[in-house]
């Protein structure tokens, strides 16, 4: 098929021409850059897989670890894997044919994986807010409360929650006309680009989003506040050092991956647009979708003393195993 028919495919529907291919634009530059951005992606999506794999593998084979706040993190990392393997296999794609072809659905299906994967990590990371919250503020009534069937509701939710939201925006954004210019100046199919192209009045899709805004970011934001707040609090008026540093050391991983991942979502989707170049755009995009599930099991498991513990025994177990079987 021609260049030209790929740039733009339209069908005639309701006496209307309507797009049918998008045309991914990615990141532009010269063919060497394209190939050094393409191994480095490449690195950082292998090494993303990789190790949101292991924390899964360590979690699930070591009883030590079988405790709420390991099993949000289970969650958080099938999450991770999800959120990157839905944007970073077209993206190379992209880099290595300077652009990419995206049909109508395919297009949306992106838009709905990626969004809805966004929304869950945000609202499991305010469930593991939560849970470091009990686990500080209320150490006596932890166990209670946080028992297995608590947790695997808490993580039911979440994932059910944003995937029945995130449909709610994604069937709206795929009743918009998108009968004029079919190039996305962006490496996946984000709602802003979407609107920007669409022929459509997209007043509807906006007002939609601000209201679904408040279960998905608004209140999981407010909650992790609160939470952090109160642990604050609670760990100033603890008097033993040891207790201290031991309640930070369990609370920084997590209020590091909450920083760096609802700070570019602000950066991106809150402040003005006006003014920020695409690059800027595009590179902020990169961060919650490339780099934060990248370093969210980084962040774990160098910070984390009993995933270190669970690795290391792992492989001495392995090795063990090993000289048996020589």
């Amino acid at each position: 098929m021609s260049d030209h028919l790929h740039q733009q495919e339209v069908t005639d529907r309701n006496n209307q021409t309507s797009v049918t291919v998008f045309v991914l634009l990615g990141f532009q530059g010269t063919q060497n850059i394209r190939i050094l951005l393409f191994i480095l992606f490449l690195v950082i999506y292998c090494v993303t897989i990789c190790g949101n794999l292991l924390i899964i593998t360590l979690v699930s084979y070591n009883k030590n670890l079988h405790s709420p706040m390991y099993f949000f993190l289970t969650q958080l990392s099938m999450n991770d894997i999800l959120l990157t393997t839905d944007v970073v296999p077209n993206m190379f794609f992209i880099l290595l044919n300077d652009k990419g072809y995206i049909s109508f659905i395919g297009c949306i299906v992106q838009f709905y994986f990626f969004s809805a994967s966004e929304t869950s990590e945000c609202l499991l990371l305010t469930v593991m807010s939560y849970d470091r919250y009990l686990a500080i503020c209320h150490p006596l009534r932890y166990a209670s409360i946080m028992n297995s069937a608590y947790c695997m509701k808490l993580a039911i939710i979440s994932w059910m929650l944003s995937f029945s939201i995130i449909l709610i925006d994604t069937i709206t954004t795929s009743m918009l006309q998108f009968c004029g210019p079919n190039i996305i100046d962006h490496f996946f199919c984000d709602l802003v680009p979407l609107l920007e192209i669409s022929c459509s009045d997209p007043t509807i899709v906006k007002l939609e989003v601000a209201v679904l805004s408040a279960p998905v970011v608004i209140i999981p934001c407010t909650i992790i506040i609160v939470s952090y707040v109160h642990i604050l609090l609670t760990i100033l008026r603890t008097p033993s050092n040891t207790v201290r540093q031991k309640a930070f050391s369990t609370c920084s991983s997590h209020l590091t991956v909450v920083s760096i991942f609802l700070g570019t979502l602000f950066g991106v989707y809150v402040l003005p647009t006006k003014g920020q170049s695409l690059n800027i755009s595009k590179i902020l995009s990169l961060i919650y979708t490339v780099v934060t599930p990248l370093i969210n099991p980084i962040i774990y498991s160098l910070r984390n003393k009993d995933i270190k513990k669970a690795l290391h025994k792992t492989i001495h177990k392995n090795i063990f195993c090993t000289n048996l079987v020589q």
